[in-house]
C-alpha cells in the first residue's frame, strides 16, 4: 500500500478559521527496520510523531498547480517510530490554496477546506511490513492555531483548552494528482539575532534586525493569562521615523498570541512575512533583544558563486541582490514576499534565470518551477504571467513574460548542461512559440504573417522613460517588444532542437521571416533603430535582430548620454542593457551607469540603505518620498539580473554555449580604470572556476584565471586573440 490507498479526512465539525489538528495512534510490534511517512494535505501541514516534529519542511507541501497535482513529501521516520503506542498529530494551516486578501475575494480552488492523507508504512527485520493510514480511525480537535493566511498572518491562542475530540469524514479527491513532490523544500535557513530596539516619535516599540528578511521572528515570552500580544511586521520607517505600512496593499502581515502565562519559544508556523522591521504591541514585559531571533525562511539552495570588486557599493549591491533571491525563492520565484501578492511572475523569472543560475543551484528549483508552468499552459500554446494561477496578475500571452516558457528552459541547459530541461520542456516550448505563429497569421490578411503578433502586454515594466515616473508601462512599443521576444525564441528552437536532434526547419524559417520584417521595418539604411528607446535598441543588439550592431550600440551610447548619463529601462531591457553596450564597444558607458551613484541607478537604492534590490528605480526618491504605495516593494529582484554583468564581463566568467554546463569556459574580462579589482568564482558539477584581475599602480593588469581539470578553457584580453588555458592556476599580466 501506499498514499494513494490512504483515506483523505477532514473535520466532520466545521471549525472555521481555527486549523484543524489530525492525531490517532497507532502500535506496531518489536524488531522496526524501518519507517516511512507519506504524507499531503490541502493547505499546508505540520507532521510530529510522539512530539517530535516531522522533517524541515516549513509550509510542506509548497506551492503547485494545486487544480492539477498534488504534491506530497516521503520522510524517513525511523528514529521517531517506537515498539508499542504511538501518537501522530498533523496540524494544517490555510497556506496558498484558500488565501483570502481584500480584493482578490476567495480563491477559486477550494474544494472540501482543509484535509489530509497520509501513509506510515513500518518494515520489520523479519521482511514483513505494516500500514497505517489516513482513515475514519482518526480524530481531530481544534488546534492552537485559530487562524492562519499565508499574507494576513497568524494568530495562536495557547489560554484556551486544546478542546474536545471530534470524528473526522472521509471524502473523494482525485488521488491521481498525487504527485511525488521534487523541487527544494522550503526549510530555515538564517538567524539574525540581538535586533537594535527603536523607540519612533509616535512612540512605538519596533526591532530592526539591520536587513530584509523573508520568514518570521522567533522569540520567548512569559506573559500573562488571557492577555494578546502582537507583531507588526513592515519593510521601512517613513521620513519621520514611524512605522510604515501601505505599501503592504491589504496584506496585515501580522502574528498575535493569546497567552497563558507559561514561558515559551514560539514561531508561527503557517505564514512568512517580508519585513526589516517589527513593531511590538502590548508587549507583557521588559524587550530584551537577545528574547528576539528573526528567522530567514526560503528554498534550500546551494550557494555557487562569490563576487568582488574593488568598489564596496557594488559588493553591497551583490549582497543584496543575493538576500533578494533567497528572499523571493520560497517554492516558487516570487515577485516580492511582503504584501498582498507574492506570485511567480513569469516576467521576473525569465530576466533573472542566468543571474539565478550563478548565485545558487536551482536546478531542482526550476524544474519543480516549470512542471507547474507546462500544467498551467492552456490548450492554445499560451502561457501565463503568473505560475501557479492565481486569480490576481493571470492574464496569459504577454510577451517577456509567457517567453519565459523558452528562455528559462534554455538558460538552465545553458547553465547545467542537463539536456532534461530541454526534453520535458519541448513541448510547451513550440506551442508557445506556434501560438504566437498562429496569432500573428491569424491578423493577416493575405496568408502572410504579420508582425507584431500582439501589441497587448505589461510592455517595459517600470521603466523611465515615460514622462509619469509612477506610470506603470514604459515608452518603448508593446508590439516592438512581442516582435523581438518572438524571434529571440524561435531562434532558441533552432539551437533546442538541434541539441535534441529535433526537426526545427519550421523555426528556422519562421525566425528568418521575423528578422526579414523587422529589419525592413524597424531599422533605418543607416542601421538606426526606428522605435528611439534604450529598450528598443537593446533588444535589437542583445537578440540580434540588427545586422549593424555597432550603429545600434552607438544609438544607444547616444540616448543614455542625452538622457543625463542614466538609464531609462524597465525589467525588460535593464536584464540586458549593459551586456548590449560592452558587446558593441562601450564598456565605458556600461560602467558608468554601474557605477553611477545618483537616481537612477542600480546603486542608488544602495546609498538609500537598501539590503534588498527594490522594485523601482524610485521607491524612495531623491527627497525622502516613497513611490506610489500601490506597488513599491523594497524586496524584489528583477533589476538584479545586471548582477550577471558582474560576473561575466567585468570579471569575466563565461559559459561557453556549445558546450554547456561549463564544460568549456571563455575568459573575457572587460576592464575599466574606474576600478582596480574584480574577482568571481563559480563551484561547477566540474569544480571550482575562478575569474580574476587587479590593475597596479603602474596600469598593468594581471589575470589569474583557475580551471579545474577537465575543463576546457579559453581567454582573450582587450585587444586580444582567443587563446587556450591550462588546468589550474592561470597568471597573465598585460
Amino acid at each position: 500500500m501506499s498514499i494513494r490507498e490512504a483515506k483523505w479526512i477532514k473535520s466532520k465539525k466545521d471549525l472555521g478559521e481555527v486549523c484543524p489538528l489530525f492525531f490517532a495512534e497507532s502500535s506496531f510490534g518489536a524488531g522496526i527496520k524501518s519507517a516511512t511517512l507519506e504524507i499531503t494535505a490541502l493547505g499546508v501541514y505540520e507532521a510530529s510523531i510522539n512530539g517530535v516534529r516531522v522533517g524541515d519542511f516549513i509550509l510542506a507541501p509548497g506551492w503547485a498547480s494545486y487544480a492539477r497535482r498534488q504534491p506530497y513529501q516521503t520522510y524517513d521516520v525511523t528514529t521517531l517510530v517506537r515498539e508499542g503506542g504511538n501518537l501522530i498529530e498533523v496540524a494544517v494551516g490555510k497556506g496558498w490554496r484558500f488565501h483570502k486578501c481584500k480584493e482578490w475575494g476567495t480563491d477559486s480552488i477550494k474544494p472540501d477546506g482543509t484535509a489530509l492523507i497520509a501513509s506510515l508504512t513500518v518494515e520489520y527485520e523479519d521482511g514483513s511490513s505494516e500500514e497505517f493510514i489516513t482513515d475514519k480511525s482518526w480524530k481531530v480537535r481544534a488546534s492552537h492555531t485559530v487562524y492562519s493566511s499565508i499574507y494576513n498572518g497568524e494568530i495562536d491562542d495557547f489560554y484556551r483548552t486544546s478542546g474536545e475530540a471530534y470524528a473526522v469524514t472521509e471524502f473523494p479527491y482525485d488521488n491521481s494528482r498525487l504527485d511525488c513532490s521534487v523541487g527544494v523544500p522550503v526549510t530555515e535557513n538564517e538567524e539574525i539575532g540581538s535586533p537594535a530596539v527603536i523607540t519612533t516619535p509616535k512612540g512605538e516599540t519596533v526591532l530592526d534586525f539591520g536587513q530584509e528578511i523573508t520568514g518570521y521572528v522567533r522569540f520567548r515570552f512569559t506573559g500573562f493569562p488571557g492577555r494578546k500580544l502582537a507583531l507588526q511586521y513592515f519593510e521601512m520607517l517613513d521620513r519621520k521615523g514611524n512605522v510604515y505600512t501601505k505599501n503592504l496593499r491589504t496584506a496585515r502581515q501580522r502574528n498575535e498570541v493569546i497567552q497563558d502565562g507559561n514561558e515559551r519559544v514560539y514561531a508561527p508556523r503557517f505564514t512568512f512575512f517580508g519585513f526589516r522591521y517589527v513593531r511590538l504591541e502590548d508587549w507583557p514585559e521588559e524587550v530584551k533583544p537577545e528574547n528576539f531571533t528573526a528567522v530567514a525562511v526560503y528554498s534550500k539552495m546551494e550557494r555557487t558563486s562569490e563576487f568582488e570588486c574593488s568598489d564596496e557599493l557594488i559588493n553591497k549591491f551583490y549582497s543584496n541582490v543575493l538576500r533578494s533571491q533567497r528572499g523571493n525563492f520560497l517554492d516558487v520565484p516570487t515577485d516580492c514576499p511582503q504584501r498582498n501578492e507574492r506570485l511567480g511572475w513569469t516576467g521576473d523569472a525569465q530576466v533573472f534565470s542566468r543571474a539565478a543560475a550563478l548565485n545558487y543551484d536551482v536546478s531542482d528549483f526550476f524544474k519543480k518551477w516549470l512542471a507547474d508552468l507546462r500544467l498551467e499552459q492552456r490548450e492554445d500554446g499560451s502561457v501565463p504571467a503568473t505560475c501557479p494561477v492565481s486569480r490576481f496578475g493571470t492574464g496569459y500571452g504577454s510577451p517577456g513574460w509567457a517567453d519565459v516558457a523558452v528562455i528559462l528552459p534554455w538558460n538552465m541547459y545553458l547553465a547545467y548542461g542537463d539536456r532534461s530541461f530541454l526534453e520535458d520542456n519541448w513541448d510547451m516550448m513550440t506551442r508557445w512559440v506556434d501560438y504566437m505563429q498562429d496569432c500573428a497569421l491569424n491578423k493577416s490578411k493575405d496568408g502572410q504573417m504579420s508582425h507584431p503578433w500582439t501589441t497587448d502586454g505589461y510592455g517595459d515594466w517600470l521603466s523611465l522613460d515615460n514622462p509619469d515616473l509612477e506610470a506603470a508601462v514604459g515608452k518603448t512599443d508593446k508590439g516592438y517588444i512581442a516582435t523581438a521576444y518572438f524571434a529571440l525564441c524561435a531562434s532558441i528552437l533552432v539551437k533546442a532542437g538541434r541539441v535534441l536532434g529535433k526537426d526545427a526547419a519550421a523555426y528556422r524559417g519562421m525566425h528568418e521571416d521575423i528578422l526579414r520584417y523587422f529589419r525592413s521595418t524597424q531599422i533605418d539604411g543607416d542601421g538606426k533603430i526606428r522605435e528611439n528607446t534604450q529598450t528598443a535598441c537593446v533588444l535589437a543588439i542583445a537578440f540580434d535582430l540588427t545586422d549593424d550592431k555597432k550603429a545600434a550600440g552607438d544609438q544607444l551610447a547616444r540616448l543614455i548620454h542625452e538622457a543625463g548619463d542614466h538609464l531609462t529601462t524597465g525589467f525588460i531591457g535593464s536584464a540586458y542593457l549593459l551586456h548590449a553596450l560592452t558587446d558593441t564597444g562601450h564598456a565605458d558607458v556600461a560602467y558608468t551607469l554601474m557605477l553611477r551613484r545618483e537616481f537612477p541607478s542600480w546603486l542608488y537604492a544602495v546609498t538609500k540603505g537598501a539590503t534588498t534590490v527594490w522594485e523601482r528605480w524610485n521607491g524612495i526618491r531623491p527627497d525622502g518620498k516613497f513611490a506610489k504605495a500601490t506597488m513599491n516593494s523594497f524586496n524584489h529582484y528583477a533589476y538584479g539580473a545586471v548582477e550577471d554583468w558582474l560576473v561575466c564581463d567585468m570579471a569575466g566568467l563565461n559559459l561557453v554555449e556549445s558546450d554547456p554546463g561549463y564544460a568549456s569556459v571563455i575568459f573575457a574580462p572587460k576592464t575599466d580604470p574606474r576600478i582596480t579589482h574584480a574577482k568571481a568564482s563559480l563551484v561547477t558539477a566540474r569544480g571550482k572556476i575562478i575569474s580574476e584581475w587587479t590593475t597596479g599602480g603602474d596600469g598593468a593588469t594581471e589575470y589569474v584565471f583557475t580551471v579545474p581539470e577537465g575543463v576546457r578553457a579559453y581567454y582573450t584580453l582587450p585587444g586580444g586573440s582567443v587563446q587556450e588555458l591550462h588546468a589550474g592556476e592561470n597568471r597573465i599580466k598585460q
